[in-house]
């Protein structure tokens, strides 16, 4: 049995978190818009913070993706770079990207092959689309999500408490989108072709000993993209996070690695919210806990494809 796959078992079974390791969280960003439970978990979660920090002094190393293609031009460039990000060129986006290392503020450059950068483009530009419940091609989006979600109902009208039995929080859809923006609403629509059974499984709920009080699971898909989106440093120009940094990698294996990377996020959620035995107050705790088990595995070194990910095998 190889190494990888001993680890991958101990990995896949954590969803509860190790008690003897620690990534630390890339700059928890508190939700603009939360939109489930709320935040008064805080202290608790500083504990379990507290108690699983170590110090990574020692044993982490920022990726360097084609370190070799920069070194011989490092010294000779390192001026330009400068000039050009404060100009703030969008050339700059495929030859380097800074990070804050997680040992020191120093910053490490970083190369993007031509494909990554042009991936990456195009996933920021789906970010920038908010979701319009007046534009036909939205609706419709909507219309698709429910036929894949419910395949022998008739699809409802856009207004209608019919949707609430999807999980969106009222009979109108498009007013609980908010920070998600329409990639969420692509994301639930992914997951629901090409991963059919794991979808249905959370959307129904039909895994596990469930709350009296669950989580609504299309809301839930909202947070949980806007989530990924704060976790990858997407909105920024260069990542700043050793999440973001390993995910440009990804991006070269898989064009839809963020997609995929939703799906697995949807389904280690759920997972922590059965082992939690949580309620919808406890939503946003939950998702905190999430977003650190899948920053842990983003860093381990064996990692090259969403497939390598050990929760990958939670969707398939």
């Amino acid at each position: 049995m190889t190494t990888r796959t001993i680890r991958r078992r101990l990995h896949h079974g954590d969803v509860d978190g190790r008690k003897s390791e620690y990534v630390e969280p890339s700059r928890f960003d508190v939700q603009n818009e939360p939109l489930l439970g709320n935040d008064n978990h805080s202290d608790h979660y500083k504990g379990y913070d507290d108690r699983h920090r170590q110090d990574w002094d020692d044993k982490t190393k920022e990726v360097d993706l084609h370190w070799t293609c920069l070194l011989s031009n490092l010294t000779v460039q390192w001026s330009q770079w400068l000039a050009s990000i404060a100009r703030g060129s969008g050339s700059v986006l495929g030859r380097l990207l800074s990070l804050s290392s997680i040992t020191s503020e120093q910053y490490v450059p970083i190369c993007l092959t031509p494909l990554q950068e042009e991936r990456l483009r195009n996933l920021r530009r789906r970010l920038k689309v908010r979701f319009d419940g007046s534009h036909l091609d939205h609706q419709d989006a909507l219309k698709q999500l429910w036929q894949s979600s419910y395949p022998n109902q008739e699809v409802p009208p856009l207004k209608s408490d019919s949707w609430k039995e999807m999980g969106w929080q009222g009979c109108d859809p498009s007013t609980d989108f908010r920070g998600g923006g329409f990639i969420s609403l692509e994301n639930l629509i992914y997951f629901a072709k090409n991963y059919p059974n794991s979808f249905q499984m959370l959307l129904h709920k039909s895994e596990g000993r469930r709350a009296e009080w669950e989580y609504p699971f299309a809301v839930a898909g909202v947070n949980v993209s806007f989530m990924l989106i704060q976790m990858l440093d997407l909105q920024s120009d260069f990542p700043s996070s050793k999440a973001g940094v390993r995910f440009l990698g990804l991006l070269g294996n898989d064009e839809k690695a963020f997609d995929n990377l939703y799906c697995i996020a949807f389904c280690m959620l759920d997972a922590q919210w059965l082992a939690r035995h949580a309620s919808y107050m406890e939503f946003n705790e939950v998702l905190k806990f999430t977003r650190i088990q899948l920053e842990r595995e983003l860093a381990l070194e064996d990692v090259t494809s969403i497939k390598d990910l050990p929760a990958y095998n939670m969707i398939i």
